[in-house]
C-alpha cells in the first residue's frame, strides 16, 4: 500500500512531530557527541567519568512510546487523525537481520557519536561537524536496501492487518 502524506493534516502533523522531536533532542542534550560518549564509556564508571544521564532520555522515550504506540487500541481508533492507515508490524521474533542492525547501528553510534536523529538536527546547528557523517548515513543506508530484504518486501498490507 501506497502511502500518502500530502494531505493538509499529514503534513501539519509531520512538521509537528518533527519540530517536537527536535526539541527533546536538544534538551536532552542528544544532539552533543560528547554526551553520547561520555554515556557509552563505561570503562569511566570507576573514575566517576561516566554519565548515566542519556538513560533517563531514553527512558523517557521509551515510556512515552510505549503508550503512544498502544494508543489506537485502547481508544479504538480504526485510522491515525493524519494518515491513510496505522503502520502495524509482522515481526514479533528477535531475529539475526535485527541483531546484526542492531550492532552495526551501535558500533557507528560509538565511533561517531551521532544518533541519526540528533545528526540530522545538527546539520541546522553545526553542519561542518556532522555532513560527512549525514552523507554516509544515506548511503549506508541505501548500499544495505541493495542486499537486504527491506521490511515492506514481505510485510503484509497495513490497512489488512488488525490491531492485537
Amino acid at each position: 500500500m501506497a502511502r500518502s502524506f500530502s494531505s493538509p493534516a499529514a503534513l501539519v502533523s509531520a512538521a509537528v512531530a518533527g519540530v517536537l522531536f527536535g526539541v527533546g533532542l536538544s534538551i536532552g542534550q542528544m544532539t552533543h557527541p560528547e554526551k553520547i560518549w561520555n554515556f557509552l564509556d563505561l570503562a569511566a564508571i570507576p573514575s566517576g567519568g561516566w554519565d548515566p544521564s542519556l538513560a533517563f532520555v531514553m527512558g523517557g522515550g521509551l515510556i512515552v512510546a510505549f503508550f503512544g504506540l498502544r494508543l489506537n487500541r485502547w481508544l479504538g481508533w480504526q485510522q491515525p487523525l493524519a494518515g491513510p492507515s496505522f503502520i502495524v508490524t509482522h515481526r514479533t521474533r528477535v531475529d539475526a537481520p535485527l541483531v546484526i542492525g542492531a550492532a552495526v547501528f551501535g558500533i557507528g553510534w560509538g565511533l561517531s557519536g551521532f544518533c541519526p536523529g540528533p545528526a540530522i538536527a545538527d546539520l541546522g546547528l553545526v553542519p561542518q561537524d556532522v555532513w560527512l557523517f549525514v552523507v554516509a548515513m544515506f548511503v549506508g543506508s541505501w548500499v544495505a536496501g541493495q542486499f537486504v530484504e527491506g521490511p515492506r518486501a514481505s510485510a503484509p498490507d497495513a490497512a489488512s492487518v488488525k490491531p492485537a
